[in-house]
């Protein structure tokens, strides 16, 4: 590992922003991107908000072939797509050549689940005995490397592209793994993020485990509510978040714009023992995988000046609050600066770690920090631990360096990220 990776191309297809300038503005101006969905209301959610992204035909054809929209209806795949194309052209770079590979770059593009619309028309096809019927693009919008799959196409990727799947920690792993390839020498370029489909059949099992707000169904952009003393539970959301990573020889050899160099991170699991479980997080693992990551980022804790929480807005923001205070050993007036985009996005599931780590490379490349939007009046347990300050409620501007980005799943599964702005 020593090669230095860099980031030099960021793309998003977020519920309150698609596109990397209007997504920009949201963050900063604290635009939430909740709404009512009256279709959930008519299938009996108790849950009836969600954060989706705002997507046009239009839009669509930008991206994709005819062909390629033909009874597409994988949601994921679309905001794979958009964001990942527009990283790699914000990067300055452009599709492949349809008769060249490009051997030196990759896909790294994670998922959970990806077409459950088209998987559900595919099964009631073949149900009435319609196989014949289904079309030949059932099986690439229903596997999860489908959105890999495509982006490869696109740049013509020769070197490795394939998708991982760590429930809500997939798009902050799938940086990681980028980063150790390049690192390591086996790559020079690699898109890498996370996507997540929208629609009643993915939110329909979080809302019978009952961990979704359900409180502002009449005021969607007051639901989510990380770090809040009246968090009623997290709001579910879609979309994707994509990143160009680059060897710093790659990226200046052709004079690329750098956006924040990648120091390092790691990833591990609570072996659901002790605190953790299939749903939780064992806090032993979660403070080691943030002291690892420091480790391997060649940095001290009290280095570290912004934290982009994974604070989901149920009853574990304390919990993961106290973990960072104990992983880094800093608490009061020195802990960090903390915020949760989820306040703005709702929680996008496999897409929220690379949409939040956009957002939070943003922070670094601009020099502000944006508020925590309905955190009104804070957890009292969050503030027997850290001091008021440290919890922005507007953006506040900020000369950055390092950034420090996590994110936990279910399985146990955790990830943690250092960037630094790149001087």
């Amino acid at each position: 590992m020593n090669k230095r990776v860099v980031i030099t191309g960021l793309g998003v297809c977020a519920p309150n922003g698609v596109g990397l300038s209007q997504f920009t503005e949201s963050i900063k101006n604290g635009v939430v991107g909740v709404t009512f969905h009256q279709q959930l209301a008519d299938l009996g959610f108790g849950c009836q908000i969600a954060g989706q992204p705002e997507i046009t035909e239009e839009l669509l054809s930008q991206y994709f072939t005819p062909l390629q929209l033909r009874d597409l209806q994988a949601t994921g795949i679309y905001y794979g797509m958009i964001a990942g194309i527009d990283a790699w052209q914000d990067a300055g770079l452009e599709a492949g050549d349809k008769d060249t590979v490009d051997y030196d770059s990759g896909i790294i593009f994670g998922t959970s689940t990806l077409g459950v619309d088209k998987l559900k028309t595919a099964i009631e096809m073949t149900d009435q005995g319609k196989v014949r019927r289904l079309g030949s693009s059932v099986v690439i919008q229903t596997m999860s490397s489908g959105i890999s799959a495509y982006l490869g196409g696109y740049i013509g990727a020769g070197n490795q592209v394939t998708t991982n799947s760590s429930a809500c920690t997939t798009g902050t792993e799938s940086i990681l793994m980028g980063y150790e390839r390049i690192a390591a020498g086996k790559a020079e370029r690699m898109i890498v993020g996370g996507c997540n489909d929208s629609g009643p059949y993915i939110w329909a099992g979080f809302d019978a485990m009952r961990v979704l707000d359900k409180k502002h169904n009449d005021d969607p952009v007051k639901g989510s509510r990380p770090m809040a003393a009246d968090a009623g539970g997290f709001v579910p959301g879609s979309g994707a978040g994509a990143l160009v990573l680059e060897s710093l020889e790659s990226a200046q050899s052709r004079s690329a714009y750098i956006y924040a160099e990648v120091l390092g991170g790691a990833v591990n699991s609570g072996g659901q023992r002790g605190s953790g479980s299939m749903t939780a997080p064992n806090s032993e693992a979660v403070q080691k995988c943030i002291q690892a990551a420091v480790r391997a980022s060649g940095i001290k804790p009290e280095h570290i000046d912004t934290i982009n929480g994974h604070l989901t807005a149920t009853g574990m923001c304390p919990t993961e609050v106290k973990n960072w205070s104990l992983a880094l050993g800093r608490s009061g007036d020195d802990f960090p600066y903390i915020n949760s985009l989820k306040s703005m996005t709702g929680h996008c599931l496999a897409a929220a770690g690379s949409i939040e780590t956009v957002a939070g490379i943003l922070e670094l490349d601009n020099g502000w920090i944006f508020g925590n939007v309905n955190c009104g009046e804070i957890h009292p347990e969050i503030l027997e631990i850290v001091s008021a300050s440290r919890i922005p409620r507007k953006t506040m501007d900020l000369s950055l360096k390092i950034l420090a980005k996590a994110s936990f799943g279910f399985g146990d599964v955790n990830c943690c990220m250092i960037f630094k702005k790149y001087d």
